[in-house]
């Protein structure tokens, strides 16, 4: 798959002047509302043809196809005036020493050298994912820079390896460095709150164990229960000043979105009203698609444009950043981040409807009695 995202190339498309893909034919149509009127804000995409450049293994999941497959669903969402384009830089040592102690850099550093290698038993180094873990690490800086600056109403990351999974001191499930987590830990060390929701298939475990204990900030997990990493049960909540800054939703096989809707109305909204927080960051994981290899739960992409949407707008304008983290499914993954960034910035584009008639509202109503919220 090919895309115009590209944005450092190697023997691609020549870059301008502001690291993005010169133009080559003719412009891109202005994207619409779905009132039809052409797009008054924008999202700022950051990636980089160097995250190519992990390779974990000819039939490894998490394989380079898949960013290419973002980058074409992107493409056919429309989107074009509407993105505002940046290449990733990498994170530097004290971004990721928030994060990660020395001891877990090192190792990492010492398997580049090496020229990669098994780092655990999901996760491979391939020469040049050193590099791409560093630039997924330092997108999410890139966004806040330039979203104080006011060049975008929100960003998206189209970043990997993905990040959620990996602790502090561990690498695990594809992840080397907890991406969103550097980001939001330098939002906190500079003073603002910050509400994290991750809705990918599985449980965000490292970001989780990094904030547990924090409340400066808050974060939201929806995910399928039982599946790997097998953490993430509800009464999983935090400890010590970050208590009932945790929130799991840990929903059934086959969950689909009329589940995660009520869930959003019950717990997510309420819950991160009440923290009012100064950013949302979002890990955006496709793989709760109903197509999806690794899981089983029942969501469209019509599905994610409704969540995406919904979660931006607890968000001040400019104050938003979603990351890309899972989805296993080649088509299923460009359909559901082309609708997710789409509705990000108020254009309806919905490859396919959004999903109903799913279980898991008695974990919804569950969860929402723990942290002390009343149902409407």
């Amino acid at each position: 798959m090919g895309s115009t995202l590209r944005l450092v190339g190697r023997g691609g498309p020549s870059l301008a002047h502001d690291g993005c893909p010169a133009a080559t034919g003719p412009s891109t149509p202005a994207a619409r509302t779905t009132g039809g009127t052409i797009a008054a804000v924008s999202v700022l995409v950051v990636t980089d043809e160097r995250f190519l450049d992990h390779r974990p293994g000819e039939r490894h999941p998490e394989r380079p196809a898949r960013l290419e497959a973002v980058w074409s669903g992107l493409d056919a969402a429309g989107l074009g005036d509407a993105v505002v384009r940046r290449p990733a830089e990498e994170a530097s040592d004290e971004d990721l020493l928030r994060c990660h102690p020395a001891p877990h850099l090192a190792r990492l550093v010492y398997l580049d050298a090496a020229g990669g290698g098994r780092v655990d038993p999901d996760t491979k180094m391939s020469t040049g994912s050193w590099t791409a873990a560093r630039l997924a690490a330092g997108a999410g800086l890139v966004a806040v820079a330039a979203l104080r600056n006011g060049e975008a109403a929100t960003a998206f990351c189209a970043v990997r390896p993905p990040g959620h999974h990996a602790t502090p001191t561990r690498t695990m499930g594809f992840c080397l460095l907890n991406n969103l987590a550097v980001t939001a830990m330098a939002l906190a060390d500079a003073g603002e709150r910050v509400a994290i929701v991750d809705f990918d298939a599985h449980h965000g475990n490292g970001t989780q164990e990094v904030f547990y204990s924090d409340d400066r900030v808050l974060f939201v997990s929806f995910h399928q229960w039982p599946l790997f990493p097998g953490t993430g049960a509800p009464d999983e909540m935090g400890e010590g000043t970050g208590t009932g800054t945790t929130v799991n939703l840990a929903l059934p096989p086959d969950s689909a979105g009329d589940t995660y809707r009520y869930a959003l109305d019950a717990v997510v909204v309420p819950i991160v009203e009440r923290f009012a927080p100064d950013w949302l960051l979002v890990s955006a994981g496709f793989d709760a698609h109903r197509a999806d290899p690794l899981t089983r739960l029942g969501l469209t992409s019509g599905d994610f444009a409704d969540l995406t949407a919904r979660l931006v707008g607890l968000a001040r304008t400019g104050r938003s950043i979603l990351f890309l983290e899972g989805g296993y499914d080649l088509d299923a993954l460009s359909a559901s981040a082309g609708a997710a960034v789409a509705a990000a910035v108020g254009i309806d584009h919905r490859p396919e409807a959004a999903s109903s008639e799913g279980p898991g509202s008695e974990v919804v109503e569950s969860v929402a009695a723990l942290h002390g919220l009343v149902l409407r």
